[in-house]
């Protein structure tokens, strides 16, 4: 596998002519053979270069609408001998078949005709056969095949072959041999999800996920940790696929924070107003909305001033001058907005470590797949795609919500489905005023949050404690009375949970006594 292959013979045949020409004027400039199918080959003669049906090596013509074209001993016998075999290499002679030292094929656009939202028919044309069992025949002979799958390494080929004086190294083919067997497992694994879903089947027997490299990391939670960034899935607009405007390189935490930021921000619609995420390790200290995104930012960073030191910022709307401004007078990690103008980039400028983000806004109730790791395998699930049905809410207490209590109430919920379990989270005029999150108690959520609000207050100088008067998300049910308890001890007024409990009667009885208004939704939000 280490030694040089000199690149005699090229079989071309791809979906994507993106830097074709170049590709084949570099190695007909090298002495090397063209052979090719189809389309390809049509393309490389109208650029003058002198290319050999991929039909005079089978001794067939394409058949079947293009089905069958190099599904034959006559290519794959080429890709898969052993030239340091004597007998393969007496069988190719026997045969008459021609040795292929370099495949070049990338497959049917599969994923971009899914996506379009073409119909069944087209999807299944657009199932490539005879390119991905190329790929693999010369993926696997690669001790004595270069197989090139991507248009980005047409480049790296041409400096190989300079290198070498028109060869390829063993570890040049072993890097394209990983890459073409990636290729291959990604394509069969975007097929294999198209047709579970085609087929309505929610836990298919083998479940595979597949992504394409989009940067390495300089590490990952943890410095000793080896990190990269990869795109997969269903397509979602979101932070993988953002545009970075400046800054330096996102770290993995960097990157999950700003993804828990944005689909928290975007709860909240563009058209109800500005509003603003500050995340902290995975969980939002600071959500509010405002009359612009200066006030948004201003009001969130309000909401816990401490936490918000080193977090990560997320608008809905446009970053302009004045929110910029604001932003760079606290250190903050990154900052995420569908948009920035010329001022917002100017005050950023001047600051090159901030992280500026660009990204489209993710539709909330969008269904999709969650994976979780966990030792030996995953979990895979819907993603938490339940929105707030303002018809299926259920008062239960003797007295019903305030307009304003239930507009924090709407909020306060939207929000709380962010927060890891168990979340508790005050608010108070669209915005939180503490957030309890993750503890192994309900009631210890809600003392944190207090707190949390006290600390508002002392911060803000404020005569009382925001959390007076302010409306309560729990992500979950109460199982005891002692929960609201200690929300009404808090300044609570108002109250939405999913109930569910065996004891929602007496935490009902506890609320009316209380003077608590009380929704119950009917939906959890667990955030494990």
């Amino acid at each position: 596998m280490t030694g040089l292959v000199a690149v005699r013979r090229a079989l071309i045949s791809v979906s994507d002519k993106a830097g074709l020409d170049g590709l084949g004027r570099m190695l007909a400039a090298r002495g090397v053979e063209l052979v090719s199918t189809g389309g390809t080959a049509a393309a490389l003669r109208a650029v003058g270069l002198v290319v050999r049906d991929v039909s005079e090596l089978t001794g067939l013509p394409e058949m079947l609408d293009g089905r069958v074209k190099t599904l034959h001993p006559g290519v794959h016998g080429g890709l898969l001998a052993r030239r340091d075999d004597p007998s393969h290499v007496a069988a190719l002679a026997a045969h008459g078949l021609l040795a292929i030292d370099l495949l070049v094929v990338n497959l049917y656009p599969f994923e971009a005709t899914v996506a379009s939202g073409a119909d069944a028919a087209a999807c299944i044309e657009q199932i490539d056969i005879g390119g991905p069992a190329m790929l693999r025949a010369a993926a696997k002979n690669h001790a004595h095949v270069a197989v090139v799958t991507d248009p980005e390494d047409y480049a790296a080929l041409g400096e190989e072959l300079e290198r070498h004086g028109g060869a390829t190294s063993g570890a040049f083919r072993a890097r394209l041999a990983l890459t073409a067997f990636g290729r291959t497992a990604a394509y069969d694994a975007a097929v294999a999800g198209w047709l579970a879903g085609v087929v309505a089947e929610p836990a298919p027997r083998r479940q595979v996920l597949a992504g394409r490299l989009a940067q390495p990391l300089r590490y990952g939670e943890n410095p000793h940790q080896r990190a990269a960034l990869y795109l997969g899935g269903p397509p979602r607009a979101g932070v993988a696929t953002a545009r970075q405007v400046q800054g330096k390189e996102l770290s993995y935490n960097n990157i999950g924070d700003a993804d828990a930021a944005w689909e928290l921000v975007a709860e909240f619609a563009p058209a109800e107003g500005a509003a603003c995420v500050i995340v902290k390790h995975g969980n939002p200290c600071g959500v509010a909305r405002g009359a612009s995104a200066a006030e948004a930012h201003a009001r969130a960073f309000d909401c816990d001033r401490s936490s918000a030191f080193g977090g990560i910022v997320a608008l809905n709307v446009a970053l302009d001058g004045p929110t910029a401004e604001a932003i760079a007078a606290v250190f903050t990690e990154v900052v995420i907005a569908p948009g920035a103008d010329d001022a917002a980039r100017a005050v950023f400028a001047s600051r090159p470590n901030l992280r500026l983000i660009v990204a489209a806004l993710p539709e909330p109730a969008t269904a999709g797949p969650a994976w979780r790791q966990v030792a030996g395998g995953f979990l895979l699930q819907d993603r938490d795609a339940a929105t707030l049905d303002p018809g299926a809410l259920r008062c239960v207490t003797r007295r019903a919500p305030t307009a304003a209590e239930a507009a924090d109430l709407d909020f306060a919920w939207r929000v709380a489905k962010h927060v890891k379990s168990n979340a508790i989270v005050f608010a108070r005029g669209g915005a939180t005023v503490g957030i309890g999150a993750g503890q192994m108690s309900r009631v210890d959520s809600t003392r944190i949050a207090a707190r949390k609000a006290e600390d508002m207050a002392a911060a803000l100088c404020l005569a009382d404690s925001p959390a007076r008067g302010a409306s309560v998300a729990s992500d979950a049910f109460f199982p005891f009375p002692d929960g609201v308890e200690a929300l009404a001890a808090a300044g609570a007024t108002a109250v939405i949970q999913p109930g569910g409990a065996l004891r929602d009667a007496e935490v009902v009885a506890a609320a009316d006594a209380l003077g608590l208004a009380m929704l119950f939704t009917g939906i959890r939000h667990f955030r494990h």
